[in-house]
């Protein structure tokens, strides 16, 4: 990655990460590829697409009204962004099958982008889901249940969203 296709990714990754602070849908979504993919390991799930990915993330906020992420450091390599840093979060609802104790979260996340056509392409999302749990006070093994009602490990090339 050139040093300007550098920094230019990591601004778009910065102003997805502040979209996604104030829970704004549409700004998140004008940082997005027509083809975007999202996945998010720790749920199962992959959105393809701008309206898999509007259903995604508004799914998300609706469990996480509070969510934010710190982008704390970074580093490229040919077309791909990688960030790391925490994210808080509370846990609301009863999405996953359980009443969690409505403490907010803190994790480390990784993050790797990749891009075309100037806007962001795909994102990996991962975090530690026992950690969210045990910070949200709910069973592991129940979250788990409910994300994956077949018993199985997350499918890679899933449809869920």
């Amino acid at each position: 990655m050139t040093p300007e296709n550098a920094l230019r990714a990591l601004q778009l990754a910065r102003a997805l990460a502040d979209a996604k602070n104030r829970q704004d849908v549409p700004a998140a979504l004008r940082c997005f590829h027509p083809d975007m993919t999202l996945e998010a390991p720790a749920f199962g799930t992959v959105a393809r697409g701008l309206a898999a990915n509007e259903k995604t993330l508004t799914r998300f906020f609706t469990s996480f009204p509070d969510y934010e992420v710190e982008l704390e450091g970074h580093a490229t390599g040919d077309d791909i962004l990688a960030c790391w840093g925490t994210a808080r979060l509370t846990m609301t609802g009863e999405r996953f099958g359980v009443r969690p104790n409505g403490r907010r979260a803190q994790l480390p996340v990784s993050l790797r982008f990749a891009f075309r056509e100037g806007l962001i392409a795909s994102e990996l999302f991962c975090f530690d889901l026992a950690e969210l749990c045990a910070q949200s006070g709910v069973s592991t093994d129940t979250v788990r249940a409910t994300l994956f009602p077949d018993g199985g490990e997350w499918p890679w090339h899933s449809t869920r969203a």
